[in-house]
């Protein structure tokens, strides 16, 4: 079975949580998603995430992993299935989309909850920023 890995970066506010949404760039569809990809040979989903975030953003220091907190499989792909994590980082992470050597994204955001909500369309990425978020506010 194949599988792929969603990562959902945040950063606690002083009231709250703020998320990172990427832009697809329009030739990928032109939407927003937290952090995507896929497991390589001879990965673990968490490696593979950790990976992909350092790829899409250029963030590498996190300061807390929640691990495999929500699993999927859209009925389209029942041969693969995705693992979604969550990472803190710290207030001031710089964001960084141009060293990507594989062009994905051209725009990045921070947003509460109700303004990521509003802006994701896959309703996997809606239910896996629902889990988290509702998990975070209980911590």
């Amino acid at each position: 079975m194949k599988k792929a890995i969603l990562g959902i970066i945040f950063r606690k506010t002083k009231q709250s949580y703020e998320y990172l949404l990427l832009k697809r760039i329009a030739s990928r569809g032109g939407f927003w998603q937290p952090v995507s990809g896929r497991v390589e040979k001879n990965e673990t989903p968490l490696v593979a995430a950790k990976r992909e975030v350092a790829e899409e953003t250029g963030i590498k220091n996190i300061k807390r992993t929640i691990k495999n907190f929500y699993n999927f499989q859209l009925e389209n792909e029942l041969d693969k299935k995705s693992y979604c994590f969550g990472f803190e980082v710290n207030s001031k992470t710089e964001v960084k989309l141009d060293i990507n050597i594989y062009p994905e994204h051209d725009e990045s955001k921070w947003c509460n909850f109700e303004q990521a909500i509003k802006l994701l369309i896959w309703p996997h990425n809606k239910e896996a920023l629902k889990i988290l978020n509702s998990f975070l506010l209980k911590d």
